[in-house]
């Protein structure tokens, strides 16, 4: 497969949100703005390509019955330096507002399926890529849902001020039941637009 098939695949055929549905966990939590979607969908993307790189340079040392075990240690490494990072470097507001997701990137089920599907059985390079791709899919996912959300509940993009009037704000978009609708939505169009442009190409 070439590398932009693979960039291809973990952002539009294989998106972890709008068609894979995993991680949600994070979706739920974390898209109430698009400042907070965009920093977990990055912050995962990085960790997934430093893990995928290693797991790739050592999948001929790992012994098969412990794959998993080696797998969380090394991904928990990652994460925890990212998290010294992001408390050194991040604004508090952003810390505070993904709290405890950051180290839950530790058993994120898209860094696991491409570790166990991908990095352990190809290349270095070809594992970067995947991982690139995947995250870079479940970065726009986030950050899609965390656009919507944000506008239709506080009015704001990237917290800049876009409708003033606290009338207009609707609530229950800041809130969980407002990521089941969006994400709903979006996963309605997607398969509408494709529905029909399956109608054409037949």
């Amino acid at each position: 497969m070439k590398y932009g098939e693979l960039i291809r695949n973990g952002i539009v055929n294989e998106n972890p949100v709008f068609v894979q549905l995993i991680a949600l966990c994070p979706l739920l939590a974390v898209t109430t703005s698009a400042v907070n979607a965009m920093t977990m969908g990055l912050s995962t993307t990085a960790v997934m390509m430093c893990a995928s790189v290693v797991i790739s340079i050592l999948r001929k040392l790992i012994p098969v019955e412990v794959r998993i075990a080696i797998f969380v240690i090394i991904v928990a490494g990652f994460v925890t330096i990212l998290q010294f990072m992001l408390e050194a470097y991040a604004p508090p507001s952003i810390n505070d507002a993904l709290g405890i997701y950051i180290p839950l990137i530790v058993v994120n089920c898209i860094v696991f399926s491409r570790m166990e599907s991908f990095a352990s059985k190809n290349k270095v390079f070809a594992s970067a890529v995947d991982a690139l791709g995947m995250g870079l899919g479940f970065t726009v996912g986030l950050l899609t849902v965390g656009i919507i959300r944000e506008f239709f509940g506080s009015g704001s993009i990237f917290d800049i001020e876009l409708l003033h009037d606290p009338s207009s704000h609707i609530l229950i978009m800041i809130m969980a039941p407002g990521a089941f609708f969006t994400l709903g939505a979006i996963i309605m169009v997607r398969r509408y637009i494709m529905a029909k442009k399956g109608a054409i190409g037949s």
